[in-house]
């Protein structure tokens, strides 16, 4: 037997020599965790580097890129005629309101109008009982009558008195007592006269006619009350609409340019409108200008008449009122959308060739609306921006996106 060759193993050493080596033994399960956040940050810093390698190639490649051009919308200034009115807020004013009253004392019988509906001067609107008016009549001419006979027969005594005063029968005293009676006879007859016209007037009461032509407004009392001539409320409201007044205020430091037209004899044309200021309702003249100035508005009132055929304008309707009272000839029309304010003044940016933008300084000549006048720096023609100016600079490239008129129409003249 060789004594250089190995004793066989035994069972147990060759098992053992078999196991494979246990994954645990070499890494804990306690420090596996570990590898997590440090594989994390791994692809983070090679994220990272990806960004930055490529935003670096980009600058080097760009260093200063263009700055866009920014959209902006552009009018182009024009000339032609612009209107110089004086705004305010007004209320409609019949030129006449008249509360229908009765004259009389009765029960109401009759109200054959609509409310609501236009009446003309004469119309029957309402009727009183008429029949305690017909008997005061029937009584006031029964005494005319009685008093009228006395009077025939005291005036038949009196000639019969001066036949037997001239013959010398009848004394002087007794002729001067007979023409006092013939006197008082007729005097009672004058009375009794008057109050056949009373009773005709009460008669002529009981029916109320419109006193003039106009809009009959809600009924205040219905037929079968009793109303009296002292009631407060009356029987209806009469307002004429056509024509129909405005009065409205305008600022006392504008009255001049009112008052120097005025003054010529010529009636300033105004508009009214709704209250947004968007749709007219109806154009008149100026009728008539207060005579002072309110010292807690510092306003002055002016009434305009206007024909309202179209019925536009309603009683104690809110409407606001442009006097107009003076127009600017060959002037250069800007919108007031582009018109900025600055420590220097009012300013616009206009548009030049290279579609950059530079501020000019305008002096302000008038604004009406969503229109403006200016005296200098512009020419007719100039492109202008109107919108998109809060992010403008002078030099700023922009883009125009959207050109429109200069809101106001060019007159030929």
């Amino acid at each position: 037997m060789n004594p250089t060759s190995q004793e066989p193993q035994s069972e147990g050493e060759i098992a053992l020599s078999l196991e494979p080596i246990r994954e645990d033994v070499v890494y804990p399960r306690s420090k596996r965790w570990l590898f997590i956040p440090l594989g994390l940050a791994a692809c983070m810093a090679i994220v990272w580097g990806i960004v930055h390698f490529r935003a670096v190639a980009a600058v080097k490649a760009d260093p200063q890129p263009a700055a866009r051009p920014v959209p902006v919308s552009a009018a182009v200034v024009k000339a032609g005629e612009m209107n110089i009115s004086l705004s305010g807020l007004g209320t409609v004013t019949p030129v006449n309101s008249v509360v229908v009253k009765s004259r009389v004392d009765g029960q109401l019988i009759r109200f054959p109008i609509q409310e609501g509906q236009l009446v003309h001067q004469g119309d029957l609107i309402a009727e009183i009982d008429p029949r305690p008016f017909q008997v005061q009549l029937m009584q006031a001419e029964g005494q005319k009558a009685k008093d009228e006979a006395a009077y025939k027969n005291a005036n038949m005594d009196l000639q019969r008195f001066k036949a037997l005063f001239d013959q010398g029968i009848l004394s002087k005293q007794q002729y001067d007592s007979q023409i006092s009676t013939v006197d008082q006879a007729g005097a009672a007859l004058k009375a009794d006269q008057a109050q056949v016209e009373s009773a005709k007037l009460n008669l002529a009461y009981s029916h109320i006619t419109a006193p003039l032509t106009g809009k009959v407004g809600l009924r205040l009392v219905d037929p079968g009350n009793m109303v009296r001539s002292t009631d407060a409320n009356g029987l209806c409201v009469i307002n004429p609409v056509q024509p129909i007044t405005v009065v409205f205020t305008i600022p006392a430091d504008s009255i001049s340019q009112v008052l120097a037209h005025n003054a010529d004899g010529k009636r300033l044309p105004v508009e009214a409108y709704d209250r947004d200021l968007k749709n007219r309702l109806a154009s008149g003249t100026v009728l008539a200008i207060d005579n002072q100035v309110d010292p807690a508005t510092g306003t002055v009132r002016i009434k305009a008449l206007f024909d309202n055929q179209d019925g536009a304008l309603f009683p104690n309707q809110f409407v606001n009122a442009r006097l107009l009272v003076d127009t600017l000839k060959n002037a250069l029309i800007i919108p007031t959308a582009a018109v900025q304010r600055s420590p220097q003044g009012s300013f616009v940016y206009r548009i030049k060739a290279d579609d950059t933008v530079e501020m000019v300084v305008v002096e302000v000549q008038a604004t009406e609306g969503d229109s403006t006048s200016v005296r200098n720096g512009l020419a007719v023609g100039d492109r202008i921006v109107t919108d998109g100016l809060e992010r403008l600079r002078p030099g700023s490239a922009v883009a125009i996106a959207k050109p429109d008129g200069a809101g106001a129409k060019k007159t030929n003249s």
